[in-house]
């Protein structure tokens, strides 16, 4: 099957002997070998097999085919969270002495192993302003090993030319990863612009509704190899269970997505024109600065929406102090309608500084825009408004 939604519903693993039409959960720590050459073929990697579930089991494996049809990749791997996704991805590939190039907005953990990890390993970084990419490429240094970014970029809603930036890697030999959970493989594929790295917090709109911890990495095979024996030997898998509620909740992906990105794009041009506040930023407004590369690279323009209310970081909190029927939590991409205040919670261990250089300004909100009536989305937020007056 060729279409996104078909091999989202149709990609199970075999049946088993009892012939069941939904893949089962397979609860289990290790398997048993048939015999004693069978064992040493599998950890020889001369034979595929399950061996023990920090491995791989037939959840994961599932899922990762899944994704991978999906994105378009060679091949995948599990993971027991996004962050454990990101540092996975990038980790196997720095070693002391090296380099790379990170978009400077980037989530604020991401940040934290930037600056607080990985220079006790003599692992340097550089931040490129997402917004002058002319100067990305008089960064790159001799010892630039990869370049990371994500777009569009969390809160702000930034977005870097994947094709331009495919190119860029391309010509100086550097890995390219991109963290694609905004937009999901169903807006959005890098892969097709140049990407060797493609990875997701399956956490957010992959399940999609606030259940399970997950992440996930595509990208080549010999890429994905050499990232699998570093997961094997440190231990960040994801759990069967999860990965079982994953990918049934990929089945739904498409048709949850077109609902989200109906919803945002309403609720933005709702906030566009109102008083209190002083800008919007969704990738499918006109108005949003990269909103010809918003339409060139992504198919839709994602389930998030910040703007910035009048007030600044006093009238953030009231506006979230105000929240009733909506929810004020840390995660996103949820079938429940999402707010947020970055600077005093997600990005808060940036500097004000860092906040500013990144448009995490001290009125941001960042709404996750869920899957209730729309009218009673806007009403909830405008209620809110008037209240942190």
């Amino acid at each position: 099957m060729e279409h996104f939604e078909s091999k989202a519903i149709r990609g199970q693993i075999d049946q088993s002997q009892y012939r069941e039409h939904s893949v089962p959960l397979y609860l289990t720590s290790s398997f048993t070998f048939e015999n004693a050459d069978q064992a040493v073929n599998l950890f020889a990697d001369k034979e595929e097999g399950n061996i023990y579930s920090r491995y791989s089991n037939p959840n994961t494996t599932e899922l990762i085919q899944k994704v991978c049809a999906m994105e378009g990749a060679e091949d995948g791997l599990a993971t027991s969270s996004g962050m454990a996704a990101i540092f996975t991805s990038i980790a196997p590939f720095l070693s002391q002495g090296d380099h790379i190039l990170v978009c400077r907005s980037v989530f604020g953990s991401t940040h934290q192993i930037l600056t607080n990890i990985f220079p006790n390993w003599g692992i340097a970084h550089t931040y490129a302003d997402i917004d002058k990419p002319e100067t990305w490429e008089g960064l790159i240094q001799e010892n630039t090993k990869m370049v990371f970014l994500e777009t569009p970029s969390n809160p702000a809603l930034d977005l870097i030319d994947l094709e331009w930036i495919g190119k860029l890697c391309k010509k100086h030999n550097i890995l390219l990863n991109i963290d694609n959970c905004f937009a999901t493989p169903y807006l959005q594929q890098p892969i097709k612009y140049g990407a060797d790295i493609v990875m997701h917090s399956a956490t957010k709109l992959m399940d999609g509704q606030g259940r399970v911890l997950g992440g996930l990495i595509l990208g080549k095979k010999e890429l994905i190899a050499k990232m699998r024996f570093f997961a094997r030997h440190t231990g960040p898998a994801m759990s069967p269970f999860n990965a079982w509620v994953l990918s049934k909740s990929l089945e739904t992906l498409a048709v949850r997505l077109d609902r989200h990105c109906d919803n945002a794009l309403k609720l933005a041009h709702y906030l566009e024109s109102h008083e209190q506040v002083e800008e919007v930023k969704y990738p499918f407004l006109e108005s949003h600065p990269q909103y010809a590369l918003a339409k060139k690279q992504m198919s839709q323009g994602g389930a998030i929406v910040s703007f910035t209310i009048k007030g600044g970081l006093e009238r953030g909190k009231k506006f979230l102090n105000a929240i009733q029927n909506l929810s004020f939590t840390s995660n996103l991409g949820d079938s429940r309608t999402i707010v947020n205040h970055p600077a005093s919670t997600t990005h808060c261990k940036l500097t004000e500084e860092e906040r500013l250089a990144v448009g995490i300004y001290p009125g941001l909100i960042r709404v996750s825009v869920g899957l209730e009536h729309i009218e009673d989305i806007i009403k909830e937020i405008e209620l809110s408004i008037q209240q942190s007056v």
